[in-house]
């Protein structure tokens, strides 16, 4: 199996010479990372990847796990204690001159460092202060102690997912971490740093995670509105407790994913798969779902996986495999669209989304050894 390969001195290997030669639509934003976990390394790490010169400052405790810490790739590793007076002096001038400044911690942390955002905007009013938390920086949870599945638990998006019988399902920490902090947190980046751009000044951003999978829930609020979407988890369209629109066991212990939503694709799966010419009107009547989801299990336990892949693949029947991680970097789909690289021997996902001019790229690996603070900011003052 290809894969586009990456180190750290080349480029990828891929299109034509501009593209090459491309550092990213968001080549020369400057950005200051305090080292934490969750959301806001994920947000710095598709920063980097798009272009910005992320510098990251790290206690003298952090160890590194290099090349095998993906979500730490494309960075500048500077290592810093923040309680040093002359340490913290030299990380305020590196911030002089930064675009953006982001932190992870508690509401309150970054003050009692004196690396606050009225520190920071004191020194470089155009700078774009981003701080990423569970809850937010207000309100009567905003110092607890918290994870992904704490904070979509508050934003009815947990008790959606899942069964009767399964409970509610952590889904992973996409929904959560990814989904309603690292990405709301990079989009409330470039907003503002794209309105300091025109006034010449930064501001706070705000991102928590709540608001991000509060704002995500905005399609089952508006079905909730109109009367469709069922409080009760395993009763709405998209959470697998319509039989067309779910995934099935195949003959041999694989799964397969089904989404025939609109009638057309139905009326082909139908047709692709021999259903009972009977159910083929069975779709939206409730009153025969039971006997449509049955006969549909026996039809995908009756084939393999691989079958059911000749059979359905690149069809409107709206067909997936379930696959695991390590067979979604095989496949072929991904392998033509170069949707993975290899950066130092690790397999990690291509920077995303795509640019036709100025395609976004890996620097480097999560960076072993710190770079010294008088070089950074030499090439951040030029």
């Amino acid at each position: 199996m290809q894969y586009v390969r990456m180190n750290t001195s080349a480029e990828p290997s891929r299109g034509a010479d501009l593209r090459a030669k491309s550092k990213g639509p968001l080549s020369g934003l400057k950005v200051i990372e305090f080292a934490g976990i969750g959301p806001a390394p994920f947000a710095c790490m598709l920063l980097a990847d798009l272009g910005a010169d992320v510098v990251t400052i790290a206690r003298p405790t952090y160890r590194s796990a290099g090349p095998k810490d993906v979500v730490g790739r494309g960075r500048t590793l500077l290592i810093a204690d923040l309680k040093d007076e002359i340490q913290k002096r030299m990380v305020l001038e590196l911030a002089g001159y930064a675009d953006v400044a982001v932190e992870g911690f508690r509401p309150g942390v970054m003050e009692r460092l004196g690396l606050g955002p009225e520190k920071l905007l004191t020194q470089n009013k155009r700078l774009v202060y981003a701080r990423m938390t569970g809850w937010g920086q207000t309100g009567p949870l905003a110092h607890s102690a918290g994870h992904d599945l704490n904070y979509i638990a508050i934003t009815g998006a947990l008790a959606a997912i899942g069964t009767e019988k399964t409970g509610p399902i952590p889904p992973l920490n996409l929904v959560g971490d990814y989904g309603g902090g690292s990405l709301y947190l990079v989009v409330g980046i470039l907003a503002a740093v794209r309105e300091s751009e025109r006034n010449g000044l930064g501001q706070v951003v705000d991102a928590s995670i709540v608001d991000g999978v509060n704002h995500l829930m905005s399609n089952a609020m508006g079905r909730s509105a109109r009367g469709t979407f069922e409080e009760e988890s395993y009763t709405n369209l998209l959470d697998g407790s319509h039989p067309y629109y779910r995934c099935f066991k195949t003959a041999d212990n694989q799964f397969i994913a089904i989404g025939a939503i609109e009638p057309q694709f139905f009326a082909e799966l139908c047709q692709r798969i021999n259903l009972p010419i009977e159910l083929w009107n069975a779709q939206h009547d409730k009153s025969r779902w039971d006997l449509l989801s049955k006969s549909l299990e026996e039809i995908f336990t009756s084939k393999t996986r691989a079958e059911w892949i000749e059979i359905l693949e690149r069809t409107d029947a709206c067909f997936a495999p379930v696959l695991s991680l390590s067979e979604a970097t095989r496949h072929h789909h991904n392998v033509q669209r170069e949707g993975f690289i290899i950066i130092d021997g690790v397999v990690q996902p291509a920077p995303a989304p795509r640019f036709s001019r100025t395609p976004g790229r890996v620097k480097n690996s999560a960076p072993i050894e710190a770079a010294a603070f008088e070089s950074v900011l030499s090439s951040w003052r030029s």
